[in-house]
This record gives structure tokens, C-alpha cells and sequence, in this order.
């Protein structure tokens, strides 16, 4: 799957590349920006391409009889966005459950313009005391991937203020969409 993958996004016309190591076992992932549903396909062809499967948090409503089934398998979980301290506790517990666990989240929370991100991501990974990996696609340059990480340190806004400065020149699919805010 890892050949036909990057077969797939070359032919696209991306290019997908790490600066991360590829041997951590446990990390909480974002991605930005997010502002298509082609952040998935292509994101989803990055990960296949790493041979990492990681976990996506996804809005429970996009669970219907014929997504949910497939949403599944491509590694999603429904979250009831409506309970985030829940959501922080129990995913928490996933990491401490298993030997390897991955959890990509898209910290804008939705494809459409949000005024600061949500902070979850963060804490999930501060409480399982695992990395921030730096997922991103950039459509102008077209290419992706892992960019950086980062081990929270508990200083949430010296820690955005990292996050932010990577995520500056990173050019989404629908730049007016795109805010990066906390």
C-alpha cells in the first residue's frame, strides 16, 4: 500500500517528506491548515505512504450508515465534541493502553475559518506525555508531511508561539479559511 500511495500523490503532483524521526512509538499529530476535505485524501495518502495508521478524532455526525463503516477503517473515532474534557481524559487512556498509538488531530476543529484553535490537542499530549508532530500540507508549494516536533512543556502560549511560527508560511487549499489563532 506504502508504493501505490506515493505512486498516488506523485502523480498528484505532491511531494511528502519527514524531518521527524520514524521510530516514535506514541505522538499526538496536527494538522494544518485544514480547510478541504482533500487535506484527508492527500493526508491520509501521506500516513499510508509512513506506514503509520494513526487514530483521527472525528465529529461524531460524520459517522452515517455508509461514512461511519469507512471512516473506521481509515482509522477514525467519533467524538461527541460537546464534552472535550471527556475527550481528554479518555484518549489519554488510549495512550497509556497501548504500545504504539498515534492521534492525528486538526486543531482548527473544522474545514471552515475558526478564530483560535482548539487546545486539546495539547493537553492530550502533555497529559500522555508524548511529542507534537507537525503534520501540514501546503498547496502552493504542494508538498507535506512531518515538519517538526515538539515536547510540550506545560507553557501552552510559549509553546503556540512554536506551533504558530511554523505553521506561518504554510498555504492552505482555501487560504481565506485559514486562521492561526489561540
Amino acid at each position: 500500500m506504502s508504493q501505490i500511495a506515493l505512486f498516488i500523490l506523485r502523480l498528484l503532483g505532491w511531494n511528502i517528506y519527514t524531518r521527524v524521526p520514524s521510530d516514535i512509538p506514541k505522538a499526538v499529530i496536527i494538522m494544518a491548515p485544514h480547510t478541504s476535505n482533500w487535506d484527508f485524501i492527500i493526508g491520509r495518502l501521506a500516513f499510508f505512504w509512513y506506514r503509520v495508521h494513526p487514530r483521527i478524532l472525528i465529529k461524531k455526525e460524520a459517522f452515517g450508515p455508509v461514512t461511519g463503516p469507512v471512516l473506521k477503517m481509515l482509522g477514525g473515532v467519533p467524538v461527541d465534541r460537546s464534552h472535550s474534557q471527556n475527550t481528554v481524559k479518555e484518549v489519554t487512556k488510549c495512550f497509556q493502553k497501548h504500545e504504539k498509538f498515534h492521534l492525528l488531530i486538526t486543531p482548527e476543529g473544522t474545514r471552515k475559518r475558526v478564530n483560535k484553535w482548539k487546545r486539546g490537542f495539547y493537553f492530550i499530549a502533555l497529559n500522555a506525555k508524548v511529542p507534537i508532530l507537525f503534520g501540514f500540507l501546503d498547496y502552493r508549494k504542494k508538498e507535506g508531511g512531518l515538519g517538526m516536533m515538539l515536547e510540550p512543556t506545560g507553557d501552552f502560549e510559549a509553546d503556540f508561539k512554536i506551533i504558530e511560527d511554523f505553521y506561518r508560511d504554510k498555504h492552505a487549499r482555501h487560504p481565506e479559511k485559514f486562521n492561526l489563532s489561540s
